[in-house]
């Protein structure tokens, strides 16, 4: 086998596990993915993703709650989770020699975690604090907003905290029977990265895993988006003295051919956007809409955003507009900036800058082990880990005709969701 070469593997059960050996330093970094997330719920449900993850810190017979936070801490290591719109992820980084807990734990909580009633209802306050915090932030109620808009069919449609509603009302049983269907060996991805060995690595993860047994694949609640046929638009009145403007437009998902055009589009329109949830940003002020909105101050500031994800979803640009501007002024000319991608092609220049900032933040996140473990499993709920690994060849690979034939299918008017944010202080 290669020096550095990547190992994946499906066991009998069905779990997929992909192995990276870094030997740059003493660590490792472990990841167990799972193949569920906001999309997966049904109506009823929304949020029970968000709160399966909270509930699987509340610990098992083997593992009791208080008890693995000493432990993760005591050997100098870290660990957390995340969900998100089409998986649910947690992770350990700590010393290689101690990987062997994180394997532990991870196995056990995958069948055994408690979803003791007592604690089902203290993280039902803690999310809906979660939920009635976000609703402080002007930008949030807005892309719910948008974001509904935009899907009238497709599970998209909802935040990844869910409906107010739902949470009020979902019960223990609702939560356990979204962990048991989806929390499976054949729905997850076990990834490790850092210094280690792979054979014995790998027959651990054998050892602690492989004797849970398979499960029937989870019924998956999901409906296609019907292609849009006009602009929609959406107003919505709050708090504060800012006014806010997004456009949301259809986008591909990354999987499909157009998504690499699309992230060398979104370079040059809003600064490259970064798909690694530990990636740090880099600046976006030599970009076309940092120019036309802020140099020109019309706009405080804005941000865009494009997303890999399993089905197509949204391309957002979110404007935060100046007090001396107005709405309808930041409109006309982000309208104007989308005319001007459609109807040329960037310049050669423009083209390789906006390819050099995408490049460098792909190699600002994956700068570490937990980095490439985010990596190597967010590549296997899109694809295959080779999506990461060829991420670079793809990128160079597009050409200046690409990023304008996108930008025709995807910045068109009919496209889109507005939304218009008025602050009740305006």
């Amino acid at each position: 086998m290669p020096q550095n070469a990547v190992t994946k593997t499906r066991l009998r059960n069905g779990l997929t596990v992909v192995l990276k050996s870094v030997h740059t330093a003493p660590i490792a970094s472990l990841w167990v993915w799972y193949r569920v997330g906001s999309r997966h719920e049904p109506t009823g449900r929304t949020g029970s993703s968000h709160w399966v993850e909270h509930m699987q810190f509340k610990g098992t017979d083997a593992f009791p709650a208080d008890s693995v936070e000493r432990a993760v801490s005591r050997v100098g290591g870290v660990w957390n989770a995340m969900t998100w719109i089409d998986w649910t992820a947690y992770f350990e980084t700590m010393p290689s020699d101690q990987i062997d807990l994180a394997l532990q734990l991870e196995a056990d909580r995958l069948i055994n975690s408690h979803f003791k009633e007592r604690d089902v209802q203290s993280e039902r306050t803690v999310i809906i604090s979660e939920r009635q915090g976000s609703e402080n932030q002007p930008t949030f109620l807005l892309s719910e907003e948008v974001q509904a808009a935009a899907f009238r069919v497709h599970p998209y449609h909802h935040e990844v905290l869910g409906d107010q509603v739902d949470i009020e009302t979902m019960t223990r049983a609702d939560l356990y029977a979204h962990y048991r269907a989806h929390y499976t060996p054949n729905n997850a991805i076990v990834v490790a990265v850092g210094d280690f060995k792979t054979t014995p690595i790998l027959n651990r993860i054998r050892a602690l895993f492989g004797a849970i047994p398979k499960c029937d694949n989870p019924d998956i609640f999901l409906r296609p988006e019907p292609t849009q046929r006009g602009e929609r638009r959406v107003q919505l009145e709050g708090k504060g003295h800012t006014a806010y403007l997004q456009a949301a437009y259809h986008a591909p998902a990354a999987t499909d051919p157009d998504f690499f055009p699309m992230i060398v589009l979104d370079s040059i329109l809003a600064g490259a956007s970064s798909f690694n949830l530990f990636g740090d940003g880099i600046s976006n002020k030599t970009c076309r809409l940092y120019r036309a909105l802020v140099l020109t101050e019309l706009a405080a500031g804005f941000s865009g955003n494009l997303a890999a994800t399993v089905d197509p979803y949204l391309y957002s640009i979110i404007c935060a507009v100046r007090a001396d501007s107005t709405l309808d002024k930041v409109e006309a000319a982000l309208d104007e900036e989308m005319e001007r991608a459609m109807a040329t092609l960037p310049t050669e220049d423009e083209l390789a800058k906006a390819k050099k900032q995408a490049r460098a933040m792909f190699a600002y996140s994956a700068e570490s082990v937990s980095n490439l473990g985010f990596w190597y499993g967010f590549a296997e709920i899109l694809d295959e880990y080779t999506w990461f690994t060829n991420y670079l060849d793809q990128l160079n690979a597009v050409t200046a005709a690409d990023v304008q034939r996108v930008s025709q299918n995807v910045l068109a008017t009919s496209n889109r969701t507005v939304g218009h944010y008025i602050p009740a202080g305006a």
